[in-house]
């Protein structure tokens, strides 16, 4: 379900990593290769970047397939940046969202895509609902499972979590609620992307030359890929990259109703 890609290193056009790739993000949309769940990516598609000097990354997010959206093709041409997350949204549910459905999400800084689904969404998580603020709660992008989780990452961010026990703790709380969910988060700010594979596929491509490149499939057949073990956070800057397991909730735990904000 849906296919995502962050990139991290010396400033490239975008194309170079969504578009010209012989199984780029572009192709995946229709034909991905390792695709577990979902067959075309036609709902929605986005990318976001940063560019020197201006710590807020540009969006550009539209409802429909990106085969069908020229101006895009013209885009990836011509912007350069050396950070970006790029997503396709797999295809879904009707509903009214459109494009504030499609990722990247953005705030405090940072990108988020959300590879994945929760199982039983939205009851499955209505206990997490007293764990976020309500006005975070009330400005949700989108009335869907992968804007929640985005609340989620957030409110640890705000609390002072650093990327990689952000996205840890949101997939802890959301698996407690809800056995069973696809938990393939990407975050990527201006000088880090942080990662978990829990679920879904995820791979990575680390070159001092060609900078570091985090996607759900790889979009080319350089042998130097390296698929990350399922349950895992990868967390990566523009100097190191580590894999770190991921622990399985308790069996039987579930998160508490009266839990407080966190603000």
């Amino acid at each position: 379900m849906c296919r995502h890609l962050a990139y991290l290193g010396r400033p490239v056009p975008l194309g170079a990593l969504l578009t010209e790739p012989p199984h780029g993000l572009t192709r995946q949309s229709w034909q991905p290769r390792r695709q577990r769940h979902g067959t075309v990516n036609a709902d929605g598609f986005g990318v976001g970047w940063f560019a020197d000097g201006d710590p807020v990354p540009a969006r550009y997010r539209r409802a429909g397939p990106v085969w069908a959206d020229l101006t895009f093709a013209d885009l990836t041409r011509v912007v350069r940046s050396g950070s970006l997350l790029a997503a396709v949204r797999d295809a879904t549910l009707p509903g009214a969202d459109g494009e504030a459905a499609a990722a990247p999400f953005s705030a405090e800084g940072y990108l988020f895509s959300h590879n994945g689904a929760v199982p039983g969404w939205p009851g499955s998580l209505a206990p997490l609902v007293p764990a976020l603020p309500a006005a975070d709660l009330l400005s949700l992008e989108a009335r869907n499972d992968s804007a929640f989780v985005w609340a989620l990452v957030l409110a640890g961010l705000r609390a002072g979590d650093d990327p990689g026990r952000a996205l840890a703790g949101a997939v802890t709380e959301v698996a407690e609620a809800s056995p069973g969910a696809r938990l393939n988060l990407l975050l990527a700010g201006a000088d880090t992307i942080a990662a978990t594979a829990w679920g879904d596929t995820l791979w990575y491509l680390a070159d001092p030359d060609r900078g570091t490149v985090v996607a759900s499939e790889p979009y080319d057949d350089d042998p130097h890929w390296q698929e990350v073990p399922d349950r895992t956070l990868l967390t990566a800057s523009r100097t190191e990259l580590l894999l770190t397991e991921l622990k399985e909730p308790s069996p039987g735990s579930a998160p508490a109703p009266s839990k407080e904000p966190r603000t």
